[in-house]
């Protein structure tokens, strides 16, 4: 079988307004997702797909691509959705999905799926490059969003990433000579980024407060101290949380922490980052979190 893989990613910087143009800073994840594929010629046109969580069985699918039918699965909403993509797929693609060839297809989700690193973007990528399809294109159509975590995807590298007034984006090398000091702390629980996107929608929003994200970003990159590091990120979290009107994660968590904390995409679930302090270890597992990484251990 040939492999494709993609990176997840954590969004560090401009989560919300992204989606109106802000400047994004994101940066790869060692896990990712897995995509291996074997072709066979024998005129039944039919897909058979694996999914798998951590090298885990957890999605099978039997599908007939000539009528687009579900012939068999153990999970029929995931299924139809997994029908919907590859249909795009079809549609995008000049090479798949034409003819009456099967397709043996398992991908593996090398993270849990309540990580939010990127479970449907690094799918929308590995499918774009089995296709030869944009994967801009195909994450669109398929599920929407801002698509800074298909550019991470696609590039395999942190990434600075607008979307309007056009999609722009670059790679960097961001590896900040403080990151050793850095940590990630998973807060047990899934948010739903749809839903805090609507909710930032909601509110009205000006070209002022999308210009101070971006410089924001900018400055963060060019970062060179832990010191400031923590002042700009205490800052994008205050600023943020006055505009939601939402308590920032330190205040709803982490009062006495003694570092800043910092939301790392949707707030309230998923990822958030701070530094090292004293026994920090001991802290954070008092306050119910013992899913600890250092930078090493997660970022690529």
């Amino acid at each position: 079988m040939k492999r494709i893989f993609s990176p997840g990613k954590l969004m560090l910087t401009s989560e919300y307004v992204a989606v109106d143009g802000a400047l994004v800073l994101a940066v790869p994840t060692k896990p990712g997702q897995e995509f291996f594929y074997t072709e066979t010629g024998d005129q039944r046109a039919l897909i058979f797909w694996d999914a798998d969580h951590q090298n885990l069985p957890w999605l099978k699918i039997v599908i007939d691509y000539r009528k687009w039918q579900i012939i068999e699965t153990n999970n029929v909403r995931a299924a139809e959705f997994i029908l919907k993509v590859l249909k795009n797929v079809q549609s995008l693609s000049v090479t798949q999905l034409k003819s009456d060839t099967s397709y043996h297809i398992r991908t593996n989700l090398q993270f849990p799926p309540d990580f939010g690193l990127g479970s449907s973007s690094t799918l929308m990528n590995n499918l774009a490059e089995w296709a030869n399809i944009d994967a801009f294109t195909l994450n669109e159509i398929s599920l929407g969003g801002s698509g800074y975590d298909v550019a991470v995807a696609k590039e395999k590298s942190a990434v600075l990433y607008s979307r309007f007034p056009e999609r722009r984006y670059e790679k960097i090398d961001f590896q900040p000579h403080f990151r050793d000091q850095l940590l990630f702390i998973h807060l047990n629980q899934k948010q739903d980024s749809r839903e805090g996107i609507s909710h930032y929608r909601s509110k009205p929003r000006s070209a002022e407060m999308i210009d101070f994200y971006t410089d924001l970003t900018k400055t963060i990159v060019d970062c060179t101290s832990l010191e400031m590091f923590a002042d700009l990120m205490t800052i994008h979290e205050q600023k943020l949380s006055n505009f939601l009107q939402v308590p920032t994660v330190k205040e709803k968590y982490f009062q006495n922490c003694p570092s800043f904390v910092k939301s790392l995409g949707a707030w309230g679930g998923d990822f958030v980052l701070t530094s090292k302090f004293g026994d920090y270890k001991d802290y954070f597992k008092k306050q119910g979190f013992t899913k600890v990484f250092d930078w090493s251990e997660l970022i690529n």
